[in-house]
């Protein structure tokens, strides 16, 4: 049997149904497959990892969690023999994707959000303290703690797949050297905690608001620093300074009132774990970027390299903690010389409007819209076979931009599996079209009346893609009275 067929063989044995759909998730930068599976009780989600020992962390800690309250998915089954298993739906919303949707004005970061962010930093000490306490670091996997072996993998997956994938000149056995001296010093931070590795705002779901936590499963015993790093410099969240700095305050008053004086400590060692974590960071992207040809992810090296250069009055005014003389001049040179990080010359500056995606709803009646651009074309997407609210009575003078048709389409289970083939793609082409240096991307939606389905399908498409710094999208929809909207993001 294939993947999906154990995922949906698991389900009916739990609920004695089978069920009526399951639509395969965007997948993201690790093996792991996800699949949304459609029931008449509503919708879980399936999951397959061929890595059993991760799975067997995952679900272990996620049992001790839910022991304690904490807001993490509910485990519904297991087929550990065929390396899948079931949670509960949490649904599509990430702090990243709200981030990316509210902050459109870059002088004005919303409060809305750094409330959301203080949830977060309010949740994260109980994990850290009590999570700490209670698991089981047997199950970790595939280390139980950040030690010295952990870092060292972690700054030479920076080494070898970073640096050297990038061809960039430097002393290996001056650099090693500093790479003792720097884990002898993190080493130095008290590590008696529960370290979530990957805490960063695509982990962190929004239900109604609350939020939920995902993806634990490389957690291991460790050091405070890390988490709170790997949130605040997380590097397309692109949290600004004075934002990081309040939502720093605001964590160390909440660990106080658990851990009382370990203020100082904290913010000693501080500067190296967010160093050590852009360097991983940095290793990541390289690997999917320069070795597996993914070259959307090296789009996030300005923004880790930017939080290099925030870094950079700490070493060079002697205030970080620890010599490390060839690490400092190579970062140095790094931040300096962006650009010939990239293969083949290109700038990994990506700056908005590099890309214009124009994005049309359109009505087969009065023909697909003409590319003014020197491209000729494009996407053109049929949706006149999806579910047509244009024949209810009620939804006629609606479009696919009223909350009453939202919910009609949202609920198709159809119209869903549609845009998940059409996010996938689309984003294939914009991933290629920028590391082409390419400007112009079009994509148009047809449908009868160009009223609601195409409509519906356009904003659902904007969405998915205007987290993105790189890009400028331009909607349209041609046959509502107002048409014509530019968003920067």
């Amino acid at each position: 049997m294939n993947k999906e067929e154990n995922i949906s063989l698991l389900f009916l044995n739990i609920f004695d149904e089978r069920p009526k759909r399951i639509a395969k998730l965007p997948e993201s930068g690790s093996n792991r497959l996800y699949y949304r599976i459609y029931a008449k009780l509503g919708t879980v989600i399936g999951v397959y990892n061929p890595d059993r020992k991760e799975n067997e962390a995952f679900l272990s800690f996620t049992r001790t969690f839910e022991t304690l309250g904490f807001p993490v998915p509910k485990i519904i089954a297991e087929d550990p023999d065929n390396h899948c298993y079931l949670i509960s739906d949490l649904g599509d919303t990430t702090l990243y994707l709200l981030l990316a949707d509210q902050r459109k004005d870059k002088s004005v970061f919303p409060p809305s959000i750094v409330d959301i962010y203080k949830r977060v930093m309010k949740i994260l000490p109980a994990f850290q303290v009590r999570g700490g306490e209670a698991i089981d670091y047997g199950k970790c996997y595939p280390r139980q703690a950040f030690d010295r072996q952990s870092m060292l993998w972690d700054l030479n997956y920076f080494k070898y797949y970073f640096l050297k994938l990038a061809h960039f000149s430097f002393d290996e056995q001056s650099l090693e050297e500093d790479f003792t001296s720097f884990t002898t010093f993190l080493l130095q931070a008290d590590a008696d905690y529960f370290m979530y590795r990957d805490f960063q705002s695509r982990n962190i779901m929004l239900v109604e608001g609350k939020p939920y936590f995902i993806d634990y499963q490389g957690g291991r015993k460790g050091a405070l620093q890390y988490d709170v790093a790997s949130l605040l410099y997380d590097a397309k969240a692109n949290l600004p300074p004075h934002i990081r700095e309040q939502l720093l305050a605001y964590y160390l008053d909440e660990l106080e009132m658990v851990l009382p004086g370990i203020r100082k400590e904290f913010l000693t060692y501080f500067p190296g774990f967010i160093l050590i974590r852009i360097l991983q960071a940095l290793g990541a992207y390289g690997y999917r970027g320069y070795y597996e040809k993914k070259s959307h992810f090296l789009q996030s090296v300005p923004y880790a390299l930017n939080n290099l250069r925030n870094l950079r009055n700490l070493w060079l005014d002697k205030k970080f903690g620890v010599e490390l003389p060839t690490l400092f001049s190579l970062l140095d040179h790094l931040i300096a010389d962006a650009g010939s990080l990239m293969p083949d010359g290109e700038t990994p500056n990506p700056k908005p409007g590099t890309l214009l995606v124009t994005i049309n709803s359109f009505s087969y009646k009065k023909g697909i819209p003409a590319d003014p651009t020197e491209n000729g074309g494009g996407f053109v997407f049929d949706c006149r076979a999806l579910p047509n609210p244009g024949r209810i009575e009620a939804y006629k003078k609606q479009t696919g931009k009223d909350q009453i048709v939202i919910d009609f389409l949202r609920n198709k289970p159809d119209v869903d599996l549609f845009l998940n083939h059409v996010t996938s793609l689309v984003d294939q082409s914009v991933s290629n079209y920028l590391s082409r240096g390419f400007k112009h991307l079009f994509v148009n939606f047809g449908c009868t009346g160009g009223q609601h389905r195409s409509v519906y399908c356009a904003e659902k498409l904007m969405e998915f893609l205007k987290g993105r710094d790189e890009i400028l999208i331009n909607l349209n929809h041609t046959n509502l009275p107002v048409g014509r909207k530019r968003v920067g993001k």
